[in-house]
């Protein structure tokens, strides 16, 4: 395996052949040693961490500090050293006083020994705790923000690992005289890269117009260190930009998701005489519930049922309550074709317009969905609770189910609101003849009650919940964009209900397999929020006058669902502090309890509990699946165990990478549909709430369409001037507006503060 980032054997400090002919001295330094890396780990002079790139300004980068309350930040291209978005890489900190200011072009240099590139990075390098405390002292005052000086007393000096696919969608363009073409990526992060020509289509030379507005997809192979340029190959000719096909498939392969169709070696680890019934065997090793009032509750389009609930009532007033999921690993042995396709794709991608599925359609909407009156499969949580929400035992094992009904949200809130109703047949979908509408009519209430106390106890215990409002389509064909508010969901009971008992089921199953396996089991923590931005947001609010209390998780989810102002704009308001709340949390992520060695890492910070895991969706997540393995072993009820400890952890990281990757696709597919949505509309009319200035320009949240846009002053129609400045430590930007009518004033505008003359 090649040095990451690394582009050629030359790379040792001496001049090389610029990619556009010539001679020319080094852009990039030289990467260090494995040797050199490692030892600079173990002596706290190095770091490592992931790279994160400003996708608004691409020449700040960030990587976390090692106390995890900070970021340390490289300015300008040459500091991050040919490494993209997502990569693990080392970062050297220089003594402070090597810091050197850079011109006012962003691009710093600091100085560094040029050192022989390694000749392989098989060994992924990692610092040791008292390395990375005595580090976190060294870089405890380096700022975090683009400073008028552009002091960067850092940079990228290894990458561990390519962590970016180094695919990018963008444009060619024609350079007369030049063996190849110029590519620059629609994404910003991304360098220009040149293509030979013979690669292009072949009558890009002659017709080069007929290709400007034309995708292409085209993977980086290499970037010389004397280069701003990177080097690479033409993968694909996408289409029309603009048009939702050809961007959908370029966004897919530029975070390498995998939408190829499942191999004939896959589909033939699945049952292929069907309809498939459940073996005798198999039900002999597993608690028989189909005889149970269960029924799923799920979005009325869905096809991939992985949850069921029940809710039965006992003589002594509590209630036996059952969280049933999918048996995916049953299906999904490990080890063989299917499972490896699995984790290799980690979770299903969700677009506007479709679904990139973990699993085959075979799997997710037949074998394993929990279909009404169909015996399946499943694993199951069983808790003896009070009609108060205490649990008084709890009992986990293999089960095989009949679900009774399938219900839709709406079938559960109509349920909710209408306590005393006697629902007709008419009213709702088929069920089984056994278990009558009102027998599951009254297991919805008790299910409703029950939540209501769960989820109170969770919020006076501290736990916090940041809803934002997402864009939606409703269709591909008529574009019919609409908004849909978080918020609003969730006033609905049914939903709530439902992510009340999966939380429930998902706690139990950390702690159950955390007892079993303390070094291999896979949990989901998430840090809490970096103590600088955190700081920078209180002093924010303060200055706004508004009263956010960010010392807990708890005590933020009661600042912001407390009255923030009387007027109009009191919801606006709040969704644009849950937006700026949002910036200084940390992701969620899986690891393995063997390689944390304090328990307090553990801690899932908006849940406020101390284990967390994925249990209660295998068809869509491959997390969920090994958890399901883990639950398992522990019960005694699975095969045995091959995973071990790094195992678990190389699956988590992957996981991980997958599920970020999965959530960009989300946004972007978004973003794509609204914006010709937009194009195919023409001008749309909104409120739109400032959440945060720049010297040229101001950020706002569109509050109907729930986007946020940054609007730059010389691109305002008739605005005559603005002028920005500081008040204090916080930023004010002043714009005037022409007159409407000839004869009156202009007026003049104050951001943040709201006043017109």
């Amino acid at each position: 395996m090649q040095p990451q980032g690394a582009s050629t054997p030359s790379d040792k400090g001496k001049k090389t052949r610029g990619s556009q002919g010539g001679s020319k001295k080094q852009v990039f330094e030289a990467y260090m040693t494995t040797e050199d890396v490692s030892h600079g780990l173990k002596r706290g002079e190095l770091i490592q961490g992931s790279i994160r790139i400003n996708p608004k300004k691409y020449h700040e980068a960030f990587i976390a500090a090692p106390d995890g309350k900070r970021d340390i930040f490289l300015d300008g291209t040459a500091a991050r050293n040919r490494a993209l978005n997502g990569d693990v890489v080392v970062v050297q900190v220089l003594p402070q006083e090597q810091w050197k200011v850079s011109s006012m072009s962003g691009r710093s240099q600091t100085p560094g020994k040029k050192t022989k590139r390694p000749p392989s990075p098989d060994v992924i390098v990692e610092a040791e705790t008292e390395a990375e405390e005595q580090l976190a002292k060294r870089v405890e005052n380096i700022s975090l923000n683009a400073t008028g000086t552009g002091i960067s007393p850092q940079q990228v000096v290894y990458i561990v690992e390519q962590k970016h696919s180094r695919a990018a969608t963008g444009f060619l363009k024609f350079l007369p005289d030049k063996p190849f073409a110029m590519f620059s990526p629609v994404d910003h992060r991304v360098p220009r890269v040149n293509v030979p020509l013979p690669d292009c289509p072949h009558d890009f030379c002659s017709r080069p117009g007929d290709y400007a507005n034309i995708l292409f997809i085209v993977r980086i192979t290499s970037w010389p260190d004397d280069s701003n340029f990177a080097e690479g190959r033409l993968a694909k000719t996408l289409g029309q930009a603009g048009e939702i096909e050809p961007e959908t498939e370029g966004i897919l392969i530029e975070y390498d998701v995998d939408f190829s169709e499942f191999s004939v070696e896959v589909l033939g680890c699945l049952p292929q005489k069907l309809p498939w019934t459940i073996p005798p065997e198999e039900l002999g090793n597993r608690r028989d519930l189909r005889k149970e009032c269960i029924f799923t509750i799920d979005p009325a389009t869905a096809r991939d049922l992985d949850d069921a609930l029940s809710c039965k009532p006992l003589p002594d007033g509590n209630f036996e309550l059952g969280v049933h999921i999918a048996d995916v690993s049953y299906f999904v042995e490990e080890g063989n074709a299917l499972d490896f396709i699995a984790s290799r794709r980690a979770t299903s991608v969700y677009m506007v317009q479709k679904v990139i599925p973990m699993l085959p359609r075979l799997l997710c909407e037949e074998l394993c969905s929990l279909n009404p009156l169909t015996d399946r499969l499943t694993f199951s949580v069983i808790w003896k609770i009070t009609p108060e929400g205490k649990i008084l035992s709890e009992w986990f094992g293999r089960s095989v189910i009949r679900s009774c009904v399938k219900l839709s949200y709406d079938h559960a809130q109509s349920m909710i609101e209408s306590p005393d109703k006697l629902f007709q047949a008419d009213e709702l979908p088929p069920c089984a003849a056994e278990h009558p509408m009102d027998e599951i009519h009254q297991a919805v209430l008790n299910l409703h009650a029950i939540a209501k106390r769960l989820r109170a106890q969770r919020f006076q215990g501290g736990a916090l919940r940041l809803d934002q409002m997402e864009i939606l389509s409703d269709s591909i064909l008529c574009l019919a964009c609409q908004v849909f508010c978080l918020n609003a969901f969730l006033a609905v009971f049914s939903p709530r209900l439902v992510e009340e008992f999966m939380l429930l089921a998902n706690m139990a199953t950390a702690h159950q397999i955390y007892r079993s396996f303390p070094n291999k089991a896979l949990l989901r923590r998430h840090p809490p929020p970096q103590t600088k931005m955190v700081d920078d947001l209180q002093e924010f609010c303060d200055q706004m006058g508004l009263h956010i209390d960010f010392s807990t998780a708890g005590t933020l989810h009661k600042s912001l669902n407390e009255t923030l102002g009387d007027d109009e704009y009191t919801s606006a308001r709040k969704e644009v502090l849950t937006h700026m709340c949002s910036r200084p949390m940390q992701m969620a992520m899986y690891f393995c309890t063997g390689v944390l060695k304090e328990e307090l890492l553990f801690r899932h910070y908006a849940l406020n509990v101390p284990f967390y895991t994925h249990f209660t969706s295998p068809i869509r997540r491959y997390a969920d699946v090994i958890v399901h393995r883990l639950l398992a072993a522990s019960l005694g009820c699975g095969t045995h165990l091959e995973l071990k400890g790094e195992e678990v952890q190389k699956q988590a990281s992957h996981c991980n990478d997958k599920k970020t990757a999965s959530k960009r696709v989300q946004e972007l597919s978004s973003e794509l549909f609204f914006s010709v949505f937009v194009k195919e509309s023409g001008p749309l009319d909104s409120e739109a709430m400032v959440m945060g200035i720049l010297d040229q320009a101001f950020d706002v949240l569109v509050l109907r369409y729930g986007v946020q846009k940054r609007i730059y002053c010389k691109g305002l129609h008739g605005l005559e001037t603005f002028h920005f400045h500081k008040v204090g430590k916080r930023g004010e930007l002043t714009l005037v507006w022409a007159a409407e009518e000839p004869g009156k004033p202009s007026v003049r505008q104050v951001r943040p503060r709201d006043r017109a003359k």
